[in-house]
């Protein structure tokens, strides 16, 4: 048994007792069978009184599961519900989810259930369906011929490494989610890109990682011009509006 399943059956002998706890369930790569060595564990634990967004009270119930070493919660992340924490013997990352039964009813993926006193978790996955947020294009295109005159601006000045940061977000925020969905994935932003991408697209996703030089950054920065174009091109319905004189001026 891997370490997070023996870590997830403690965690409910540990809860099954609260009276405040509704259920404990499951999300992320256990839900497609591909945990692994380094995996990390994604627990949403249901409450009748809500804790999600209280600190405190959620580091209380964390520090009962055994071998707790640290924990802070994930408004970088924008979700203040979510305690990401780390765990001893063996080391293990846990993303704890605290929500009520209503907030469980919206949801992006559907997770097994691994505690459920009353019945009403599996009553409300039978009542909703997830909806895993995608990208508005139109946001995108808005944002996008700024974003290059922006690196433009840093690489002219010979900020590098700001410049080099800045590619890291387009690969998150643009090109990641959106080759993801050329290929049918779920746009998780640059997760598994290397085994979920053909090697075309992940050969031009590539083109945008730069190396600590003026011209590598120019050079990828043209990359992603032409990555972009391409995705936009098959991707983007009629209805979003190209900003084409924006484009040209920042070419």
């Amino acid at each position: 048994m891997k370490i997070q399943q023996i870590f997830a059956n403690n965690t409910v002998q540990v809860l099954k007792d609260d009276e405040n706890v509704l259920g404990l369930a499951v999300a992320g790569s256990w839900l497609t069978n591909e945990i692994d060595e380094f995996s990390d564990l994604d627990l949403v634990l249901v409450t009748r009184e809500k804790i999600g967004g209280h600190k405190d009270k959620m580091v209380e119930y964390a520090k009962r599961l055994p071998y707790f070493l640290s924990g802070f919660t994930g408004e970088h992340v924008g979700e203040p519900r979510v305690l990401i924490c780390l765990y001893d013997q063996p080391l293990l990352h846990v993303d704890l989810k605290f929500v009520t039964l209503e907030e469980f009813r919206h949801r992006i993926e559907t997770p097994i259930l691994l505690l459920d006193k009353e019945g009403q978790l599996q009553r409300v996955l039978e009542e909703t369906e997830p909806h895993f947020p995608y990208p508005d294009y139109q946001w995108i295109e808005d944002r996008f011929w700024t974003w290059i005159h922006y690196a433009l601006l840093k690489i002219g000045r010979g900020e590098l490494i700001e410049a080099f940061d800045f590619f890291g977000f387009l690969r998150m925020v643009v090109f990641g989610p959106l080759l993801h969905i050329k290929n049918g994935n779920l746009p998780r932003g640059v997760r598994k890109v290397e085994t979920q991408l053909p090697i075309e697209d992940f050969e031009q996703l590539k083109e945008t990682l730069p190396t600590y030089s003026r011209t590598s950054l120019l050079n990828s920065l043209e990359h992603s011009v032409v990555l972009y174009r391409q995705l936009r091109k098959e991707l983007f319905a009629t209805e979003v509006v190209w900003h084409s004189e924006a484009e040209g001026k920042v070419m």
